[in-house]
């Protein structure tokens, strides 16, 4: 044990040095304490040897504390009562009742079904705190490998990502989004090889590969080679580049829901990529269990805790 842990004094001095603080009474004390009156007299002189100071003042009449006593009184009292809340705390955090769980997630996962799970979740386990931080696919895999993450929601390259388990939590084909001038903004529904001569808002590879591969091989079934005009990331903010008239981008009819007035969601028939939405996390050893983790995968898998 590192010497600044090391005290010439036992933490029973310290409860009973308190106890008599508060009690400014020695027999009194003693019978809070369940100890003889000359133990605790004795424990307390060798509080005050260790200290190297007197705590007390001693007559036939009372018992006072010297301001040495009182200045210890106040650094003591906050250390026995975190101390004491100790115990509950732990069995609170291995019951799964409290406790903290990072979390990252893309932008589709905030634009389904994120908000709900959060929600949801809030409401079951209000003595957990959740850290949400938005991440791409690529470094959410290494951050969960790595134990730095406890869960997150990305599209994943295969069903099941090497050392990590899955859960499917939403499927759909992408659309494609429009500045509300285009003209192919007034045609109801649209083909890939449509949008041979647009340019496409995208974002880097190594974020989402799986995606953005998707991407190319759709429009390759569809004869049609797409034009990348930019690449952004967040993917959310493709959506202000279509409206800057940059090009048109791929997005799902769930994040397609609340758009702004100035862009235009077309659905893609016949050859389009598909957005495939998953909760990942690396299941903790058995030997250490992650009672908060388990409370959130319980919510956002939709089982029961």
């Amino acid at each position: 044990m590192p010497n600044k842990y090391q005290f010439p004094y036992e933490l029973r001095h310290l409860v009973y040095f308190l106890e008599v603080a508060g009690q400014l009474h020695f027999r009194r004390a003693a019978e809070s304490l369940s100890v003889a009156q000359p133990a605790l007299s004795r424990q307390i002189a060798q509080l005050e040897n260790a200290l190297g100071a007197p705590l007390f003042l001693r007559t036939k009449r009372r018992v006072e504390l010297t301001p040495a006593g009182r200045a210890f009184a106040r650094r003591i009292e906050p250390v026995l009562r975190s101390l004491a809340l100790a115990g509950g705390e732990l069995d609170s955090l291995i019951r799964g009742e409290s406790g903290h769980v990072r979390i990252a997630f893309t932008g589709l996962a905030m634009a389904t079904v994120l908000p709900g799970i959060v929600r949801e979740f809030g409401r079951r386990h209000p003595g957990i705190r959740l850290e949400l931080n938005e991440s791409p696919t690529a470094a959410q895999l290494a951050a969960l490998r790595a134990g730095e993450l406890g869960c997150g929601f990305f599209h994943p390259d295969a069903a099941a990502p090497a050392g990590l388990r899955t859960h499917v939590l939403l499927r759909e084909r992408n659309g494609i989004l429009l500045p509300a001038g285009h003209a192919l903004a007034r045609r109801a529904r649209l083909k890939l090889r449509d949008l041979a001569g647009t340019p496409l808002v995208l974002f880097p590879r190594n974020n989402n590969p799986g995606f953005y591969d998707r991407v190319l091989a759709a429009c390759a079934r569809a004869g049609m080679t797409p034009r990348i005009a930019e690449e952004i990331w967040p993917r959310a903010n493709s959506i202000g580049l279509v409206r800057a008239g940059v090009g048109a981008t791929f997005i799902t009819p769930s994040e397609a829901r609340n758009l702004p007035a100035d862009v235009v969601f077309r659905p893609l028939i016949g050859h389009a990529p598909e957005s495939r939405l998953v909760l990942g996390w690396k299941p903790p050893p058995p030997s250490a269990p992650d009672a908060a983790l388990a409370a959130f995968l319980a919510v956002a898998t939709g089982k029961a805790a």
